[in-house]
């Protein structure tokens, strides 16, 4: 792709870095960051949800979903947070999944693994590039940022900023007052349990998940939370699970408005320079200068979402400070009762199924479509993060990811 076939919002960035270098500023101070692979040739994000890119575009634009809309940077910390090597490496493993013995070696390429980290006790006993991928590849995190937007609202709540978890959101997005979300609390919002009618379906052009993307296309102000408004009720609050990327939009809105501040700032402020990440961070933008997207559109490096692991493995502390409430990573982490039914999820953070007795016991995991997985193992103190690069969107993996996590975790015991 040459520069004259770029996006607007592209020539702008890549104009901006080139004038911030040329001044003597740091790539921290920059609008947006330096992209290592910003040569390569992309698709479209229509092309990304329909599932319709070979592999070695669709690969290229994982790693640059910077290019395909306005995005806001997430400074790195002046001082990163260290993860040295392990001197025990992990090797060689093998597994069963869906009744088949696999091994490392077979998980990295049926998966399409373009990334691979693996952390115990905090240093790295494996890690791995794949698909042209690098240290300093930034990749997308789909649906694994849904659990970084929750985990804010964790954090303004132990800042004072909302009152508590019980809180109707209205209180803190009035322009939602008359629409399905009025009578909605915070908890409800963070279960997905809004009663808010919701389509999910990513490869349907009609779907809500479709209409959404479009609206983003159009880069307005305000769009996507309009049209998060116009929806109609399915169910009482509390009362029905379902899945829904809206919601998140609505939780990021909700984080905006109740911190004063933009998203990416109050991660920053609070998570990502607090802690130590590494490299800066891109988060999609639902306009320039606007709010970012709850649900996708963070793009960081490996290790950076394995230290974003490591935060909440650590019950959410940073620089000595305790970020989220007391509890907060535990009930985050652990299955909800929606209307005396036990659902599989917690605060946009998914408990590992059917685990009680495994070394998966009390596991969890933030994740995405196409295969990208933060996988948090208290109990053995074990960080993985996976960047793939699945065909589709949705469908099962031809190796099971959570009985690689089991297999791993098992190994580095």
């Amino acid at each position: 792709m040459s520069t004259r076939d770029k996006p607007l919002h592209f020539k702008k960035a890549t104009l901006f870095v080139a004038l911030a270098f040329a001044a003597g500023l740091t790539q921290a101070h920059a609008q947006t960051p330096v992209n290592v692979h910003a040569a390569e040739k992309i698709g479209t994000v229509q092309q990304i949800y329909d599932g319709a890119l070979l592999p070695d575009i669709q690969a290229n634009t994982f790693r640059n979903i910077d290019r395909l809309f306005s995005t806001r940077t997430v400074p790195a910390s002046g001082k990163a947070y260290a993860l040295p090597a392990s001197d025990k490496q992990l090797k060689n493993f093998v597994f069963k999944s869906n009744g088949k013995n696999f091994d490392l070696y077979d998980y990295v390429s049926l998966n399409r693994v373009g990334g691979l980290l693996v952390l115990k006790d905090g240093k790295i006993v494996f890690e791995n590039y794949q698909l042209g991928n690098s240290e300093k590849t930034r990749w997308m995190s789909m649906s694994v940022v849904k659990s970084i937007t929750a985990t804010l609202i964790g954090a303004a709540i132990k800042d004072g900023h909302i009152k508590s978890i019980d809180d109707p959101i209205v209180n803190y997005l009035p322009e939602l007052k008359g629409s399905a979300y009025d009578g909605v609390s915070v908890k409800n919002l963070l279960q997905m349990a809004s009663g808010v009618r919701w389509d999910e379906t990513y490869v349907n052009p009609k779907s809500d998940r479709r209409q959404m993307l479009e609206v983003q296309t159009t880069q307005k102000p305000g769009a996507v939370l309009k049209l998060m408004s116009k929806l109609p009720r399915a169910a009482a609050p509390g009362t029905r699970w379902n899945y829904s990327t809206g919601e998140t939009q609505v939780a990021g809105a909700l984080v905006r408005a109740a911190v004063g501040k933009p998203v990416a700032q109050y991660l920053n402020e609070r998570i990502w320079g607090k802690f130590g990440m590494e490299s800066d961070a891109t988060w999609w933008l639902e306009s320039p200068d606007g709010l970012e997207v709850g649900g996708s559109g963070l793009s960081a490096t490996l290790r950076d979402y394995g230290r974003f692991g490591l935060f909440l493995l650590g019950g959410g502390k940073a620089g000595g400070e305790q970020i989220l409430p007391d509890n907060w990573v535990k009930d985050a982490g652990s299955p909800k009762m929606v209307d005396g039914k036990l659902v599989n999820y917690g605060y946009m953070l998914w408990p590992i199924p059917e685990a009680a007795g495994t070394i998966n016991e009390g596991a969890f995991e933030a994740r995405g479509i196409f295969g990208q997985h933060i996988y948090m193992n208290p109990k053995e103190n074990v960080v993985i993060v996976v960047w793939g690069a699945l065909p589709k969107p949705t469908g099962s993996a031809p190796v099971g990811d959570n009985d690689f996590f089991a297999a791993a975790t098992q190994a580095v015991r």
